[in-house]
């Protein structure tokens, strides 16, 4: 018997057809509402298709918020902490917003569609939060999460591949540009966006045309090594980008339930996104004195000795006194170093600091408890250079 669509637990986004038929595993995940695929057939294949071919991951459960009207760029530059007046049509920003403690609410993008019209994306659901901050403001804002569907295009043969979609011009997209495709009928938005810290682009359409982008995206890049990924094969690639993720490297301001858990821009290393010479943005007055009294934490990158991954880690100083915790931890096949990030109580973290992290793991049933020396590591631990360039050289 057939379950009516709206008494499932978890959806099915627009791509399932089409992702169950190539996934072997059967492992899913439930994002938002959705199942989604953690791996395909093997996560190493999956992962090295990000960087050496063509990547595809289904962004459909990300949420979606349409932000329109004259107010709309204020209302933007009230909410964000970044300075928003640079945004303009045809770019995309990346930026988080914060309460009134100065503690990240969530990190997300920004897409100027046209005059007067955005798309905010995030991890999480915030439109009593948008809707409150927008009082005042004339302004309109809506869910769209189950109105545009996404598809995360990542690879050194990525670009490659959407030029064989016919899609002209495609190639001059440069990072965080974004541009409107004529595509079987209908628009197709290119964004030179992604979360694998490789050449990539994410194409966005209405629900109705899924199956159909997805069947013209994989013909064109069957000869460039085209493969569906899952989310256990992105996790690595994010992690060696060193790029954070809501309820895994902090929990979002929202979510927090003893004083303390949230965290400030600048304890996420993301304080070159708040833009204190703009008068007016949520939770200034606190990242104000936060700057002039000091952080609390410090986020780092940390490249771990030996090759057992750091997964939910202390981190201990040279006395052996805990002064931290790994938020996120992998193997790296790309930089092959044992990684991980880190979130320590100030003032560790400097680049001098003897750090060292308890490792646990298992062999033949017998569990091993290792102390791995630590080194501080700036920077992404994996950024090729046509990540940035425009046009990408061919692969």
């Amino acid at each position: 018997m057939s379950v009516r669509e709206a008494d499932k637990r978890v959806l099915t986004t627009p791509f399932y057809s089409r992702a169950s038929a190539l996934c072997q595993t059967n492992l899913w995940s439930a994002w938002k509402a959705y199942t989604t695929v953690d791996c395909y057939s093997v996560i190493e294949e999956e992962y090295f298709s990000i960087r050496n071919a063509t990547s595809v991951f289904d962004l459909t459960p990300m949420t979606k918020y349409r932000i329109s009207g004259k107010d709309g760029l204020a209302f933007l530059d009230k909410l964000m902490t970044r300075k928003m007046s640079k945004l303009t049509p045809g770019r995309v920003m990346y930026g988080v917003w914060c309460n009134d403690l100065g503690h990240v609410l969530d990190d997300g993008t920004v897409f100027h569609l046209e005059e007067n019209i955005w798309r905010l994306c995030s991890q999480e659901r915030h439109l009593d939060w948008l809707l409150a901050t927008a009082m005042g403001f004339d302004v309109e804002i809506e869910d769209e999460t189950d109105d545009i569907v996404g598809l995360a295009v990542q690879g050194p043969t990525s670009c490659q591949t959407l030029k064989a979609m016919k899609l002209d011009g495609v190639e001059n997209l440069k990072p965080f540009q974004m541009k409107f495709f004529p595509f079987e009928g209908t628009e197709l938005l290119v964004s030179r966006t992604g979360f694998t810290g490789d050449l990539g682009y994410e194409l966005w359409v209405t629900p109705e045309y899924a199956e159909t982008l997805w069947d013209v995206l994989f013909e064109a890049g069957s000869p460039f090594g085209i493969l569906p990924i899952g989310s256990h094969a992105l996790e690595i690639a994010r992690i060696e980008a060193g790029f954070i993720q809501a309820d895994v490297d902090f929990v979002p301001a929202l979510n927090v339930v003893r004083a303390g858990r949230g965290r400030s821009p600048k304890e996420l290393g993301l304080d070159w996104l708040v833009h204190f010479d703009k008068p007016v943005f949520n939770g200034r007055k606190a990242l104000l004195k936060e700057k002039q009294q000091g952080s609390r934490y410090r986020f780092v990158r940390l490249d771990i000795e030996g090759n057992k991954p750091a997964n939910k880690s202390f981190i201990y100083n040279a006395k052996k006194e805990i002064v931290g915790h790994v938020t996120s931890a992998v193997w790296s096949p790309s930089a092959k170093k044992n990684i991980a990030l880190a979130s320590l109580d100030m003032p560790w973290g400097r680049a001098d600091d003897e750090l060292y992290a308890e490792i646990y793991y298992k062999r033949e049933l017998q569990w091993n408890r290792a102390l791995a020396r630590c080194q501080v590591v700036n920077g992404a631990f994996f950024d090729p250079p046509r990540r940035h360039e425009t046009p990408p050289s061919g692969f």
